[in-house]
């Protein structure tokens, strides 16, 4: 089989995933490329990847895909790097700035402030260059591990995948691994043994990219109690209403 090309995100939530990719020797033949949630979508869209893990929100964007694991990036409780943060409480909020390396965020804010939140701010996109530490920002939508610094400049701190599970009851997916193309069912097998391999050596995966974790957190406890890895049948409900509520 020709090269496998393969796009991850490059956030610490998907560290087990590339430490598995790379380190437990079952995929063979591939390139991995690391990039943000928005260019992950964009390299499958484009069929510049054979395989992505793919922000939900961009799915509807896709005429034909695949889910191909049981893996996910999820969350059942709190996340903790996809915020809502600001100065104001909710009901005070005029104006929201928002993160587009991941339009599912950004997409989850909007269904929450208009389904659960019940407010209508102005939606004020941060377009590259704008610094995210901005401090004239009232309310920012941010994500990733930025957001380990970030939120201890505001005042006012809601967890997207924690408002998600009080409005509806189900876990938030945010993340899938996706394909357009017919894989080999060993391909497939030898992915997902991949994942499953990094999902279960955490200690390892932290060892393996110590150089890059953010100062002063507590990365084990943020990958085994923030995310939720296995796709199982409650978030596949929880990621179906997410996409309903989108056509919206």
């Amino acid at each position: 089989m020709e090269l496998l090309k393969i796009s991850a995100v490059s956030y610490l939530n998907t560290y087990p995933f590339v430490y598995g990719l790379l380190q437990s020797g079952f995929l063979n033949n591939f390139r991995l490329d690391l990039d943000v949630p928005s260019i992950c979508a964009a390299k499958l869209a484009k069929g510049e990847s054979d395989i992505a893990l793919m922000p939900v929100g961009a799915i509807p964007d896709l005429t034909k895909y695949e889910i191909i694991s049981g893996y996910c990036i999820g969350a059942v409780s709190k996340v903790k790097t996809v915020l809502l943060l600001s100065q104001k409480p909710l009901q005070e909020i005029r104006e929201i700035w928002l993160d587009n390396d991941s339009r599912t965020s950004v997409q989850l804010a909007r269904i929450l402030a208009r389904d659960y939140w019940r407010i209508n701010p102005v939606w004020k996109n941060l377009h590259p260059g704008l610094n995210h530490e901005e401090n004239s920002m009232e309310s920012i939508v941010a994500i990733g591990d930025k957001t380990f610094s970030l939120k201890k400049k505001y005042r006012y701190i809601y967890d997207l995948a924690e408002e998600w599970m009080k409005f509806s009851s189900l876990p938030f997916v945010f993340a899938a691994w996706l394909t357009k193309n017919q894989l080999p069912e060993s391909t497939l097998n030898s992915l997902n043994q991949a994942l499953e391999f990094g999902v279960m050596h955490i200690n390892e995966t932290l060892e393996f990219f110590k150089d890059k974790l953010p100062e002063g957190e507590d990365c084990y406890s943020y990958l085994n109690e923030n995310i939720s890895y296995t796709f199982d049948e409650k978030k596949k409900k929880g990621m179906k209403l997410f996409l309903d509520l989108l056509q919206k």
